[in-house]
């Protein structure tokens, strides 16, 4: 059942994803040639007990980790761990999911290390970022959650790109994973009404060939089952009157 937020618990979501939000931005100093990710999963823990805060992945549904950290054809949920090292032009999808004081926030990003391999990895990082941001647009009251999948759906393949099936994005608050669930395609005009009050993780995850995906041995890693590259942005959100506004981002940082 999808459960509308007061403003105390907006506030509270607001703060958790503000710190998310300086997470992902602190973290582009690390997404570096030769740097592994592992670094960026102690920088994450550091600046969240800086911040009081906790890490809402680890811990949940058996999972080790504050952070995921998916890279080239991993889609999402991949380990950050010591032996994957970043090289020149890899895809580097961070996922970052903090409690501060109850409530959670819930924001991914996608970097390249250095410059791109080639024009078609640009295209995907940067139109699957846009995708979030017409997603985002769609999340109005009145609309049906469907508007924004097919919004996100349409745009990303004007670029012949893939929207990933197996995952989607979903209410968030005092749970990481609330109603509705929002994939990122459909058709315009059904689904659940969107109301003010409502508070989502917005997150396309596309793919530069096909869709379909095939979890690896770790239990966790979800890969492209062509091994094409994949991007994943996210933000949190809250639904007013005038439309959503995004809750995971900060003046002059991570978008």
């Amino acid at each position: 059942m999808m459960r509308l937020k007061s403003p105390d618990e907006i506030l509270k979501i607001e703060h958790a994803s503000r710190i998310v939000a300086e997470i992902l931005s602190m973290l582009n100093e690390y997404v570096v040639e030769g740097s592994d990710a592992s670094v960026l999963e102690r920088k994450a823990l550091e600046h969240m007990a800086k911040r009081s805060a906790k890490p809402a992945f680890k811990g949940y549904r058996g999972y080790s980790f504050a952070l995921t950290v998916s890279i080239n054809e991993e889609v999402v949920h991949g380990l950050p761990l010591k032996e994957k090292v970043f090289g020149a032009g890899d895809i580097v999808s961070v996922d970052c999911g903090v409690v501060k004081s109850g409530y959670i926030g819930d924001a991914a990003y996608t970097y390249v290390v250095g410059d791109f391999h080639d024009e078609a990895d640009e295209v995907l990082v940067k139109e699957t970022h846009r995708a979030l941001h017409i997603g985002i647009e769609a999340a109005r009251p009145g609309n049906r959650v469907g508007d924004i999948g097919h919004a996100i759906q349409t745009h990303v393949e004007d670029f012949k790109l893939s929207v990933i099936r197996d995952y989607v994005g979903h209410g968030v608050g005092a749970s990481l994973h609330e109603d509705p669930q929002i994939p990122n395609y459909g058709k315009a005009g059904t689904g659940p009404v969107i109301r003010e009050g409502l508070t989502l993780a917005i997150e396309p995850m596309i793919s530069r060939g096909d869709y379909s995906v095939v979890v690896l041995e770790d239990g966790w890693t979800a890969v492209t089952t062509d091994r094409s590259t994949a991007a994943h942005f996210e933000h949190t959100v809250v639904v007013e009157k005038k439309g959503a506004r995004i809750l995971s981002t900060l003046d002059g940082g991570v978008q």
